[in-house]
């Protein structure tokens, strides 16, 4: 992390969390973890591609899926996401 451009605003209401990749880190974040105690975090994921395929496919076939069964499952694509929506389609 980049320490002067990561930043925390704390309302009565909301917390936003703002976190600056180093130069030379490289790749997008698949997820995070936030909660009260180090021990005792929640994981959230982050959204991508691999991710909402990987969440649609466990909600399509939560157990072991037979191969013409994982042939069925819908394309997912994220096409955009932004603060207020996220697009994607399904084929």
């Amino acid at each position: 992390l980049l320490a002067p451009e990561s930043s925390v605003s704390v309302s009565a209401h909301n917390a936003v969390v703002r976190l600056a990749k180093a130069p030379g880190s490289t790749g997008l974040w698949d997820k995070f973890g936030f909660g009260l105690e180090p021990s005792a975090l929640q994981e959230r994921l982050f959204v991508s591609e691999e991710n909402v395929d990987g969440f649609l496919g466990t909600a399509f076939c939560p157990s072991p899926c037979s191969q013409s069964a994982l042939e069925r499952q819908p394309l997912i694509e994220v096409l955009d996401v932004t603060e207020d929506r996220i697009q994607i389609r399904v084929e």
